[in-house]
């Protein structure tokens, strides 16, 4: 879909409405630049477009491919390719949304293609229409203004993920577990966006190098010296996640170990107690059984204390002395000498 066209002269703009496309090829010959944008166009519309400006049909299967990296391609009749990628942070979602913008500059015209979210020109043409010493530097200018905007539409970006890595990063080192998926999720963000402000360091000094005149000079160094900065800052993010990561994992463990101390120590408890029921079940499993020849002598008081309490208390004192036996056995292992050798050769290996 056709945004707007425009027919740039002098620094001013020719005419209040758009340009019609079928007049924008003619227009181009009549000195200074056409300046046209669509949105998310169908093929048909680009076919149109290439046939009007003579664009190279590589360059044309580009813009309508979606690319991980910024580029810049030149090809024939001065006519260069400059893929941007665009970027927006979405607080509802609390993630980043990407977009594209493809740029055909030539001396004449100057053709954006976007595509995705945070992809917004209007505001760049308005704010170069509005300073006509740069308009009247030709088509290099609307590179500049649109390069401009992709710059500081970064910075919003940036913010978001650096809120949200505050948030994770103050959970991990407060000693609770974070979701690890968010935190993969955020790095993988982080590299995204990396891989779409990196790479556009180099579009933008070739940029400074082959195209612009000397009155654009020190905004395209604006430009590179912003972009450098965000470069820092979210080479610096994604490394700071790799380390909040490994940190979360570490808690995670930790947080594992004293469930599974606390359990080994259950285990402890249970298993002393079924060491001590153990014999006491066998014997009044023995002592319970109805047959007469059992239980029939045993009718007094004195019966009772010696065989009934008294089977129960001797096998607690024999388990008693077994335990404590085996304690000290293992104590005086420990203390001997070709024990203390014996850890003192695994110290040194």
């Amino acid at each position: 879909m056709i945004i707007d066209c425009a027919h740039y002269v002098d620094g001013r703009r020719q005419g209040e409405g758009p340009v019609a496309l079928q007049d924008a090829a003619a227009l181009c010959e009549q000195g200074g630049f056409v300046w046209l944008g669509l949105f998310e166009p169908d093929p048909a519309e680009l076919a149109q477009v290439r046939a009007t400006f003579g664009l190279h049909e590589l360059a044309v299967e580009d813009a309508q491919t979606f690319h991980m990296r910024p580029k810049i391609e030149s090809y024939d009749q001065d006519v260069q390719l400059v893929i941007l990628r665009t970027a927006r942070y979405d607080d509802a979602a609390e993630e980043v949304e990407f977009g594209e913008i493809s740029v055909f500059l030539a001396p004449t015209f100057v053709i954006t293609v976007r595509q995705g979210v945070g992809s917004e020109l209007h505001g760049a043409r308005l704010r170069l229409e509005q300073r006509p010493e740069l308009l009247a530097a030709g088509s290099p200018a609307a590179l500049w203004a649109i390069l401009d905007q992709v710059v500081d539409g970064y910075a919003p970006v940036v913010a978001g993920l650096e809120h949200d890595i505050d948030e994770i990063e103050a959970t991990v080192f407060s000693g609770s577990a974070a979701p690890t998926e968010r935190i993969y999720s955020l790095r993988r963000e982080a590299t995204d966006f990396y891989r779409a402000v990196h790479p556009l360091l180099a579009v933008v000094a070739t940029a400074e190098r082959q195209t612009g005149p000397d009155v654009l000079q020190p905004y395209l160094r604006d430009v590179q010296d912003h972009l450098t900065l965000i470069n820092e800052e979210v080479a610096a993010q994604r490394d700071l996640l790799g380390t909040v990561l490994e940190a979360n994992l570490s808690v995670i463990s930790v947080e594992q170990t004293r469930v599974g101390v606390r359990q080994n120590a259950t285990m402890e408890r249970l298993t002393v107690l079924a060491t001590v029921f153990l014999p006491l079940t066998f014997i009044t499993g023995f002592f319970g059984q109805n047959f007469s020849w059992l239980v029939d002598h045993m009718t007094g008081v004195v019966p009772f204390l010696v065989y009934g309490i008294g089977g129960l208390l001797i096998p607690l004192v024999l388990l008693l002395w077994w335990l404590r036996r085996d304690t000290d056995r293992q104590d005086a292992v420990a203390k001997s000498p070709a024990s203390k050798w014996r850890r003192s050769e695994s110290d040194v290996g």
